[in-house]
């Protein structure tokens, strides 16, 4: 595969399960080692080094855990010392934002499952980061979960190089460009 992904743009990848969507979106969060070919991510022209890619990209996927021994609170702002929110976010707005304000200081441990993959959508989202990579990004979502969501692209993602793997048109549906993994596959 050779692809350019530009900046203000959204992408969604698609294909059969078991395609490599998780594996591609891994490989351009440098999550991954890949034994042939090369990722190359740049901010104005200027290459950014493979070991500093993570401070320019959030992603948020159902196999990504959370710290259940802190409350979403402390997780956000825990969260926040490495990765900045973007400007004037701050872990009590993002928490009304994902209306778990009333949560806030539950441990993540007693969370539903929906209610964690709000809690990682937001730490994804928030990061000011120009890239966000989103893997089946509604897994254990309920409708208003669907709608909080497209509310979150809408209002927060529309600057941002936004990439989503999945199979489900709902969660790609604002998606300018679609590749499908089987159009690069032998």
């Amino acid at each position: 595969m050779n692809f350019t992904f530009n900046s203000s743009q959204s992408y969604a990848i698609t294909g059969p399960n078991g395609s490599g969507k998780s594996t591609l979106l891994q490989a351009i969060a440098g999550a991954i080692n890949i034994a042939e070919g090369s990722v190359q991510f740049t901010i104005n022209n200027t290459p950014v080094p493979a070991d500093e890619m993570h401070k320019h990209i959030s992603i948020a996927a159902p196999y990504l855990e959370l710290v259940e021994e802190m409350t979403a609170k402390e997780f956000l702002q825990f969260h926040q010392t490495f990765k900045p929110f973007i400007s004037g976010c701050t872990s009590n707005s993002i928490l009304r934002e994902i209306d778990l304000e009333k949560a806030a200081d539950k441990q993540i441990r007693y969370y539903s499952s929906g209610m964690k993959q709000r809690v990682k959508l937001a730490q994804a989202v928030f990061s000011d980061v120009p890239a966000i990579l989103l893997d089946e990004p509604c897994t254990n979502l309920d409708a208003p979960g669907y709608e909080l969501y497209h509310s979150l692209i809408n209002n927060y993602c529309s600057n941002r190089l936004v990439i989503v793997s999945s199979n489900d048109i709902d969660e790609y549906s604002f998606c300018t460009t679609r590749l499908s993994m089987t159009d690069f596959k032998p």
